[in-house]
């Protein structure tokens, strides 16, 4: 189920599965069949998402109406347990905390010269949630995605929930201490055509931020540029880089964990030790056995598992760096002294008992993390995200008297001659109004 293989040993054909992992795009009768819900959610409004809303989820919204009421969400605490609402709410607590740290001030400079430089931040004024749909229920991708819109002042989020999970309490419930109220009930490939474009009901937004199936991801992409996305998410990922100190136990349950998502799911383990290689082996024989999901973390491990010995740590390192994986434990005796070292990953989880998990739903930081080896330059979802910056110029006469004959230059450079007109006008009337001052100079003199 899960190779032990040595780095050097003449693996390349597993390593290339490692090194090159692009995000998948499937097949492209499912892009045609996106392509057509998106369009006619852009042709036909809220006529369309009544339709397709009945065809894929078999709920009729033109009774229900499009949009969830605040009492249904205040009858959602009903039917959840005190310990719930003390886990989301320390949850949305510290990733606030952790997200504030990120918020942006504008600046400006001035020289001597009268040049006056700005730079401004401003939030985007509506930003789309979409909440998965079908089987999945995360409250967890509710706050990671919300809380970075909301530090950043975003003035409206708009929340596209699938009819499936439209009265699930601890998705109304999230949704309810984050303050979200603005919920409709749709899903799929036409939620994500509703949010880029707009309908009668659905405000158009800035920008749409969510994880989602196949049709989801691939609507995203294909509304790209009429709206922002936050990135195009492939299946989950976790690298360990462990020395002799890990606990095989550990490891094991955090391979194990990362491969329960789905059976493209990457886990990894490098190691220096071939001790510790075989006893993660046993180990996630053993723990594997009481999964529920067993199956599919099975099909993963075989398909996209591996543990990889390796000569020294250094090498282990190199590694890490070509995958670039979403998630990447550091379990060696001092993960402070390697963490210099490691370029390329979306999330880095230091020491013995700082699991994914621990990201993923509490300590702070945001579970949205570039996969598919996009770590290499993307980074993970944050404020930064919700934000635009515009710059401002303001050059005074003085300036453009001194510098006028190059910028001037470089626009005949270019052969762009109305630029270059824009500046010479500006100069020749510091020279006209020269010219009349000194020419009433002379006239006063000779009076």
């Amino acid at each position: 189920m899960l190779e032990i293989l040595h780095y050097r040993n003449g693996i390349q054909g597993k390593l290339e599965g490692l090194f090159s992992r692009p995000i998948p795009y499937w097949s492209s009768d499912i892009e045609i069949e996106v392509k057509a819900i998106v369009d006619t959610v852009r042709d036909l409004g809220d006529e369309a998402l009544v339709k397709l809303t009945k065809e894929f989820d078999g709920v009729n919204l033109s009774q229900q109406g499009l949009r969830i009421s605040l009492q249904t969400i205040e009858q959602a605490y009903r039917a959840v347990d005190d310990e719930f609402l003390t886990a989301i709410r320390e949850a949305i607590a510290n990733v606030t905390r952790y997200h504030q740290r990120q918020k942006v001030s504008s600046w400006s400079f001035s020289d001597a010269d009268g040049v006056d430089l700005e730079e401004h931040s401003v939030p985007l004024e509506r930003a789309g949630l979409y909440v998965p749909g079908g089987k999945a229920l995360y409250p967890s991708s509710i706050v990671m995605n919300a809380v970075p819109a909301k530090v950043a002042g975003v003035n409206r989020i708009i929340v596209a929930l699938p009819p499936g999970n439209a009265h699930n309490p601890y998705i109304l419930v999230t949704l309810g201490e984050l303050n979200l109220g603005e919920i409709y009930t749709i899903g799929g490939a036409q939620a994500i055509a509703a949010m880029a474009f707009g309908t009668e009901t659905v405000p158009r937004v800035d920008k749409i931020v969510g994880p989602g199936n196949i049709y989801v991801t691939l609507a995203k992409r294909y509304v790209y540029g009429v709206v922002d996305i936050d990135m195009l998410a492939g299946p989950s990922e976790v690298v360990i880089l462990a020395d002799q100190t890990a606990n095989p136990q550990f490891i094991a349950a955090d391979m194990l964990a990362q491969a329960e998502h789905d059976q493209m799911a990457l886990a990894v383990c490098i190691t220096t030790s071939q001790r510790l290689a075989e006893q993660i082996q046993r180990e996630i024989a053993r723990q594997i056995k009481g999964l529920k999901r067993r199956e599919i973390i099975a099909q993963a491990l075989t398909d996209h598992g591996v543990i990889l010995i390796v000569e020294a740590l250094d090498e282990g390192v190199e590694l890490v760096n070509r995958i670039a994986p979403e998630h990447l434990e550091l379990m060696t005796a001092n993960p402070r002294q390697t963490l210099p070292r490691i370029r390329n990953a979306g999330a880095i989880f230091l020491g013995h008992y700082s699991p994914v998990p621990v990201g993923d739903y509490f300590a702070g930081t945001n579970h949205v993390l570039p996969t598919g080896g996009t770590a290499r330059f993307s980074s993970p979802l944050s404020v930064y995200d919700f934000l635009k910056r515009y710059s401002v110029v303001e050059y005074s006469r003085s300036r453009i008297e001194k510098k006028g004959h190059l910028i001037r230059r470089l626009a005949h450079i270019e052969e762009l001659g109305a630029h270059e007109k824009a500046i010479e006008l500006r100069e020749q009337e510091h020279k006209d109004q020269e010219l009349k001052k000194s020419k009433s100079m002379r006239s006063l003199s000779t009076e």
